[in-house]
C-alpha cells in the first residue's frame, strides 16, 4: 500500500537563481503580512499568531529553510525555537507541557525546528513509549492542535524530505568539511541507520495527526532551492488562506511580491 511519503516527487528542482528571485518575492510577502498582524500597518489590525513547524529527517534541509524564511523578518517578529531532548523536569509533566511557553500569541510568529511530534518518531523508535502510549498521544496532538487553532493560532507543519542516498551524500558533505562537520553526530549516524523505522513512524504519524485544522505540507528536499521555494511560498499561501477564513481584510500585495 503506498503512502503520502511515497508519492513524494523528489526530482523537482530549480535553479539557484529562480530560488532566489521566488525566495525574494516570497519573503517581501510574508514581511508584508507580518506587519499587518503585528498591527503595524495603518489599519493597525492584530491577527493571529503564526506557529510554523519544521521536521524531517537529518540533514533534510530544516536549517537552511528556516533561515532563508525567517530573513528578512525583523528579529523582533520572529521567534526561532530549537526543539531538543526534553530534560527532567519536562519529563515530570505531560509531553506538551513544554512548548506552552514558546507558543505564540495574537500578532506573533514562532518557527520550531523539530516539535512535539518527536513523540511519535524518536520516541517510538527508540522503544521509549509503547504502542497504547503512541496511539493516545496522537489524539492529545490532534486535540491540542485543534485547540490553539480554535484559539486563534495558525498553524502550518512541513515535513522536508530526501531519499537515502542525497540523505547519505550530504553526511559525507558534513564529515568532509571543517565547517560543516559539528552538524554531523554518532548519533546521527545511528538515526540513519534506521531510516526503515522512522519512515514506517512517519506515516503513521501523517496519518493519524493530518486534520483539516492543521494539514501537513509535504516538500521534496532532494534540491535545496525547491525545497526553499516550496517552504516560502506554501506558508504564504497557508498564512492568506487562514486570515480570509477568519474574515480578516488581507492586504494585497505589492510590486514584485509573491501573489497568493
Amino acid at each position: 500500500m503506498s503512502s503520502r511519503i511515497d508519492a513524494i516527487d523528489l526530482s523537482q528542482s530549480l535553479t539557484h537563481e529562480e530560488s532566489e528571485r521566488r525566495i525574494l518575492n516570497g519573503v517581501r510577502r510574508l514581511v508584508h503580512l507580518r506587519l499587518f498582524t503585528a498591527g503595524l500597518l495603518e489599519s493597525h489590525t492584530v491577527g493571529p499568531g503564526l506557529l510554523v513547524l519544521f521536521e524531517g529527517l537529518d540533514a533534510a534541509g530544516k536549517g537552511g529553510a528556516i533561515r532563508h524564511l525567517t530573513s528578512g523578518l525583523d528579529p523582533r517578529h520572529v521567534r526561532v525555537v530549537p526543539i531538543g531532548v526534553p530534560s527532567d523536569d519536562d519529563l515530570r509533566h505531560h509531553f506538551l507541557w513544554r512548548f506552552q511557553e514558546s507558543l505564540p500569541g495574537k500578532g506573533e510568529m514562532t518557527v520550531y525546528d523539530r516539535s512535539w511530534y518527536g513523540r511519535m518518531l524518536v520516541e517510538r523508535v527508540e522503544g521509549l513509549i509503547d504502542t497504547p502510549t503512541l496511539k493516545t498521544s496522537a489524539r492529545e496532538i490532534v486535540e491540542f492542535e485543534r485547540a490553539i487553532v480554535d484559539d486563534g493560532l495558525t498553524l502550518v507543519k512541513f515535513w522536508l524530505h530526501v531519499s537515502d542516498k542525497e540523505q547519505l551524500a550530504r553526511f559525507n558533505d558534513r564529515q568532509n568539511d571543517p565547517h560543516k562537520n559539528w552538524k554531523l553526530t554518532d548519533e546521527d549516524w545511528r538515526n540513519r541507520e534506521k531510516r526503515a523505522d522512522y519512515l514506517k513512524a512517519l506515516d503513521y504519524m501523517i496519518s493519524s495527526t493530518d486534520r483539516p485544522h492543521a494539514r501537513w505540507d509535504l516538500i521534496a528536499a532532494e534540491n535545496k532551492h525547491f525545497a526553499r521555494v516550496a517552504v516560502i511560498e506554501t506558508l504564504v499561501d497557508r498564512f492568506v488562506h487562514d486570515l480570509e477564513r477568519r474574515g480578516f481584510d488581507v492586504p494585497k500585495a505589492h510590486g514584485d511580491d509573491y501573489l497568493s
